[in-house]
């Protein structure tokens, strides 16, 4: 009992630990959020292997559940982040927290790379320029929305979306999804440094694919205009297809990748400025090389070629950071429209300069003629961005023009565009180095043919070609007219002595010695003239019978009707009756009918028929 009830010794009294304070409910939240992103981010860390490849990927069809859970983890670690910054920055949880977003960082960095590599058939310029931004916009993407999988198959179903659009639309929306992420968690150098590089080698190597070559104006300047008109041709080829599918697919996919305007434009221009600045400024390099007539027309075809796309080059580098390429292109048409007027000039003076001394066989087409007119012809064809080349590019006429040429080129009303002044001015000024050449041929028959030839040739250029809308019925139908004249000039001039040789009053009662006179100075006439003519030529056959109706009209009434009224009753009395007579009408006719071929063998006429004709 004593023992029970005995009082022991107290032991001696100790401090109790301090408790650790007591975390409060946002606090124990944050907790659960980094344990819960620390469990998704670790399952996908990738960071032991240093290749992109041979790891499993989070953004593919099968992951998709997991791939909104792990963003979500993100988004959830970035509260915590926050929450631990404002309330102790010095705290180690926040340190966590960070290595875990940098974990996370990391293995978004190595999808995003993917999706860009994997995806390059279905992220080439034409795949996504080839489909409309509403149907791609990363707002209305199912992946972005990460709705179930089923609902995302039945909405593309139900819109009838290619195959290839539906995969560039997912590949579209993962990227603008990771890319989001990343920026939203202060990684916007990283993300946007992956995008270039592989963006940027895409699109140089697309451009090389096209031809497009970086070539100085040094090295086009030493190039023969054969290799340097097949650099051109390649260029024209490649521009359109480099413009409107390549530029503007890259544009589209940079604005449906990136959210902030100024991270497109940034992307966009680093992207394609290059490559663009080489594209577009080819042409003006072009236009600095030698200029020469021939080389008009691949002139034009690249002024054309800007000119056709300026709308999509303004649209698509529309940023303050794109505008020299918008100046590139500018200035090419500023040089080529230069280099277009200055070719004009140079053709100009190479029509006035023309030394041709030697006279055309027989009267045909001018060489000078057929140049000029098959180069203005060609032409018609740039017809509407010459009128932009040359509208205000004043006509200077160097000296007063000569009347027999229908005054100034702007003389006729119906004639009022630049261009229709400056190529009638062309042609004018052909027409008058022609009149200076038709006074080379001795004959002055011959120098009628000719000239009546050669417009004959102008006129009917302009008539079947886009000239006649430029210079007007009008302006046809004048130099029309002055083919008749020409022709007139020449029937005139070249069987006047054939017609004066029969008697001006036939009704008269003639002596039949003066009747023999008439006859031997007839033949004499008529001989000359068809052995001088014979090799003369008519080459258009419109022309040509024309002609040879209005001589048959001309010269065989007048023989016929001396042949009828003395040949054949005065005469046959006389023993030299063959001898005098020797051509009957149909004869005159028939010897009439071969001028103008220019391919008479003889050049003369036989005297053994029974009536005087030919002998065939």
């Amino acid at each position: 009992m004593r023992t029970v009830f005995s009082k022991s010794p107290s032991p001696a009294r100790t401090t109790p630990p301090p408790s650790p304070p007591r975390q409060t409910f946002s606090e124990s939240l944050m907790d659960e959020d980094i344990e819960v992103a620390q469990s998704i981010i670790t399952k996908w860390d990738s960071s032991n292997s240093s290749s992109y490849r041979n790891i499993d990927y989070l953004f593919s069809p099968e992951n998709r559940h997991e791939v909104k859970q792990y963003l979500n983890s993100i988004k959830q670690l970035q509260r915590a982040m926050q929450h631990f910054v404002s309330e102790n920055p010095m705290a180690e949880k926040l340190v966590r927290a960070q290595n875990l977003m940098q974990t996370a960082m990391k293995r978004l960095q190595k999808e995003f790379y993917q999706i860009l590599k994997s995806n390059r058939d279905h992220l080439d310029p034409e795949s996504v320029s080839s489909h409309s931004s509403s149907r791609a916009s990363p707002s209305r993407s199912s992946v972005s929305d990460f709705e179930d999988e089923s609902e995302y198959e039945s909405r593309h179903e139900n819109e009838a979306i290619s195959e290839m659009e539906r995969a560039s639309t997912a590949a579209m929306a993962d990227l603008r999804t990771i890319a989001d992420c990343m920026i939203s968690a202060g990684y916007t150098k990283e993300c946007i440094k992956i995008y270039k590089i592989i963006r940027k080698s895409i699109i140089d190597e697309a451009l090389y694919h096209l031809g497009v070559e970086r070539l100085t104006l040094s090295q086009l300047q030493k190039m023969d205009w054969e290799v340097l008109e097949i650099k051109i041709k390649s260029w024209l080829n490649s521009v359109k297809v480099a413009v409107k599918t390549l530029f503007y697919g890259e544009r589209i996919l940079c604005d449906q990748v990136f959210s902030a305007p100024s991270l497109r434009e940034s992307c966009f221009s680093e992207i394609s400025r290059d490559g663009a600045l080489a594209l577009l400024g080819f042409p003006e390099n072009v236009a600095k090389c030698k200029k020469t007539p021939e080389k008009m027309f691949r002139i034009l075809d690249l002024y054309e070629a800007i000119s056709d796309l300026w709308p999509e080059i303004e649209s698509i580098f529309i940023f303050e950071s794109t505008s020299a390429v918008r100046q590139t292109a500018v200035n090419s048409l500023v040089k080529l429209g230069e280099a277009a007027r200055a070719m004009i000039t140079e053709f100009e003076t190479a029509i006035q300069k023309d030394t041709s001394k030697a006279p055309v066989q027989g009267g045909g087409i001018h060489p000078l003629t057929r140049y000029v007119m098959n180069y203005i012809t060609l032409l018609t064809d740039y017809s509407g961005i010459l009128s932009d080349i040359v509208a205000h590019w004043p006509l200077t006429v160097p000296s007063p023009l000569p009347e027999s040429y229908f005054g100034s080129p702007d003389a006729n009303e119906s004639i009022t565009s630049p261009v229709s002044v400056r190529l009638a001015w062309l042609i004018l000024l052909t027409l008058c180095k022609l009149d200076g050449k038709a006074e080379l041929y001795k004959d002055v028959a011959l120098s009628y043919l000719f000239l009546a030839n050669n417009l004959q040739y102008i006129v009917r250029k302009v008539r079947t070609s886009n000239l006649r809308f430029l210079l007007g019925d009008d302006w046809v139908a004048k130099h029309e007219a002055k083919v008749q004249q020409y022709a007139a000039n020449y029937e005139r001039m070249g069987w006047s002595k054939v017609l004066a040789s029969v008697p001006a009053d036939q009704t008269a009662a003639i002596p039949v010695d003066l009747v023999k006179d008439h006859f031997i100075r007839f033949n004499a006439a008529f001989e000359e003239t068809y052995k001088k003519q014979s090799c003369w030529i008519i080459p258009e056959a419109k022309l040509r019978e024309r002609i040879k109706l209005s001589l048959e009209k001309r010269v065989a009434p007048v023989y016929e009707e001396f042949y009828n009224n003395y040949g054949g009753v005065e005469l046959r009395k006389q023993t030299w009756n063959e001898s005098i007579v020797r051509f009957a009408p149909e004869d005159l006719r028939n010897y009439m009918s071969d001028l103008f071929n220019g391919s008479s063998s003889s050049g003369s006429v036989s005297s053994n028929s029974s009536h005087g004709g030919r002998s065939h």
